[in-house]
């Protein structure tokens, strides 16, 4: 019996290693019968061997290995070279065309027509080798082809002058619209590349060195709807980093050339349009959109982040340089509003939580702008320090919402534009230009002092959300470097801001020596005043941080006393400060003697608990 069970569980086995061959064999013939129909593989080698029928001895099953990245001979042999032949071909079919017009070996209308039917010809030869699955090689054919369709129309312009303008560019837009069919239904942007190109660089080709602004800003404005509208197809956000530089190429352009105040109308109309059809990219994405699903690394970088920044620094100097020229100063302002207004609206609709920040930013970053525009003075550290707390807390909401990789650059970029602006509000208040205004004459009372207090309120804000943020350090700059530098600035501010009111109080009353002496008196007890209550914060909060900038101010104090007030003050103002600065010092070295924290303490467990490790 033990003998026959042995046989029948070997039959078995047998049997199952025969079936899992089978198996095997049938599924590699159905990978490539996929691979062919989806053009992987060449139609002669895509055949596969029948599954065998007989039995084949059992093997180790072993996992098929992913594709490997092409390598560096391959990436030179199969692109590299390709995209250096399209130069060369394009560079000697335009040298052949020289050479036969030079040369009168034919007529102007036989070299245009040979040029038209050889490009045609190349077009259409590539799609043979597309059905044959070499992709690249057939891109790369049609990329030749319609350059030379390009220059063939481009001679029978300006050359030989067959056809007008409106021809020539009717049948260059269908040479550009031909390649973007075929880049589509292809789901080729390579292709989408070339036929951006291409539109591109039409105007430069037809061009005949005249004024032609709404010809020229409209065919423009219609490649940049439709490089928009085939984003909205295709996951080719990269199509972007060509359409908008090209279209603040040509209207720079044409500013240098031919603008004028006489113009200013339409050419207001055409930046606002650019500015709108840019404006809608980041529009209608959601978190999980189609270009999300496309897994394309740092496509929101350009959707998200460039191109709503570029978009807003190209509009917002365009019409800014349009205004000036005019002559139209008093609209400048109401510009930036105009924009920061866009700016809040767009919020409103259906977007990312990058594009939403970014939006924010910029409708703060215009505000501010408009600021200095409109208003001077103080109002201008007000409105740095205003920005400086939205981008603090558009930063912080946005990695609360968001904590993948896609969300960190932006808040990143949010929180160093917030940091630039208060370091502008922070060198304002302390410097206190020239441009703030006649000197104050009522102490505490004033813009001055509101303005301080204004950036100690949003220091203050600023220190809470680095300390209530949720990530404290991660990023450059971390949340936990902002808070720290905010509680510091928020001091220095504080007391720059009541030793300069304190001036102003004895400023009108400066008559007489007195007056001096009581001056320094107070400002010496203020600061005695504001370390103890500093030390108390750090004490009450338990924070070194805190007690470290008290004691630094009580330096400071002890310092200006035994240096300034010993050889300034009197008799009787030299007992006041002292006593003072004495009844202060004891009673801080009383605090630490208590060891109200436990400082002591924590330094021997500290060392007992490494002996015990």
């Amino acid at each position: 019996m033990g003998e026959e069970d042995t046989a029948a569980r070997q039959g078995r086995g047998t049997q199952l290693a025969e079936e899992l061959a089978a198996l095997s064999a049938r599924v590699g013939a159905l990978e490539q019968e996929i691979a062919q129909l989806r053009g992987e593989l060449p139609a002669k080698t895509a055949k596969a061997a029948p599954p065998p029928l007989v039995a084949m001895p059992a093997e180790p099953i072993v996992e098929a290995a992913a594709p490997a990245r092409a390598s560096l001979e391959n990436r030179i042999g199969s692109q590299l070279f390709s995209r250096i032949g399209i130069v060369a071909l394009l560079i000697g079919a335009t040298w052949f065309l020289k050479l036969a017009m030079d040369n009168h070996w034919i007529g102007p209308m036989g070299r245009v027509l040979a040029g038209l039917i050889a490009g045609a010809g190349l077009v259409v030869w590539s799609e043979r080798f597309r059905r044959q699955g070499f992709h690249l090689f057939s891109w790369s054919l049609k990329a030749i082809g319609s350059g030379v369709l390009y220059l063939s129309l481009w001679a029978a312009f300006q050359l030989y002058h067959l056809l007008p303008a409106s021809v020539a560019l009717g049948a260059m837009v269908l040479v550009t619209a031909w390649n973007a069919f075929m880049a589509w239904s292809q789901d080729s942007e390579v292709l989408a590349a070339y036929a951006l190109a291409g539109g591109m660089a039409t105007p430069l080709l037809l061009s005949t060195g005249g004024n032609h602004e709404i010809f020229l800003f409209t065919y423009i404005l219609a490649i940049d709807v439709a490089t928009i509208l085939l984003l909205r197809l295709k996951p080719w956000p990269r199509l972007l980093l060509g359409a908008f530089p090209a279209t603040v190429a040509y209207f720079i352009g044409w500013y240098i050339q031919f603008n004028s105040a006489a113009q200013l109308g339409a050419t207001v109309l055409f930046v606002a349009l650019f500015f709108g059809v840019f404006v809608s990219v980041p529009i209608g994405w959601k978190e999980s959109g189609q270009l999300a699903q496309a897994g394309r690394r740092g496509a929101f970088r350009i959707t998200e982040i460039f191109l709503p920044l570029a978009n807003a620094l190209f509009a917002s100097l365009a019409l800014y340089s349009l205004l000036e020229n005019a002559g139209h100063h008093t609209l400048q302002p109401w510009l930036m509003v105009f924009f920061a207004a866009i700016y809040l609206g767009l919020m409103r609709l259906p977007q990312t939580t990058i594009a939403s920040a970014v939006h924010l930013s910029l409708a703060v970053v215009f505000l501010t702008i408009a600021i200095p525009l409109k208003a001077s003075g103080r109002w201008i550290t007000v409105g740095w320090f205003a920005e400086a707390a939205a981008l603090l807390w558009v930063s912080a909401r946005l990695e609360t919402a968001m904590a993948d990789a896609a969300s960190v650059s932006a808040h990143r970029i949010l929180r160093s534009l917030a940091v630039a602006a208060l370091a502008l509000g922070f060198g304002a208040l302390m410097v206190r230009p020239a441009w703030f205004g006649k000197p104050v004459q009522t102490a505490f009372l004033n813009g001055r002092f509101a303005t301080a207090l204004f950036g100690i309120a949003v220091f203050a804000c600023a220190a809470w959300i680095g300390l209530h943020a949720r990530h404290s350090n991660e990023g450059e700059p971390s949340w936990g470097h902002i808070a720290g530098v905010s509680i510091i600035a928020l001091n220095l501010v504080a007391i720059v801001a009541c030793v300069r009111e304190l001036n102003t109080v004895w400023r009108q009353a400066l008559v007489n020596s007195e007056a001096e002496l009581q001056k320094a008196l107070a400002i010496s007890a203020f600061l005695m005043i504001y370390g103890a209550v500093l030390l108390a914060v750090g004490f009450w909060k338990r924070t070194a941080f805190i007690r470290w900038q008290a004691l630094i101010l009580i330096v400071f104090t002890i310092a200006k006393t035994f240096i300034y007030d010993m050889r300034n003050l009197s008799q009787g103002y030299r007992v006041v400060s002292f006593l003072g600065l004495g009844a202060l010092l004891m009673a801080v070295s009383f605090a630490y003697q208590k060891d109200w924290l436990a400082l002591r303490d924590s330094v021997p467990a500290a060392s007992a608990n490494k002996g015990v490790e």
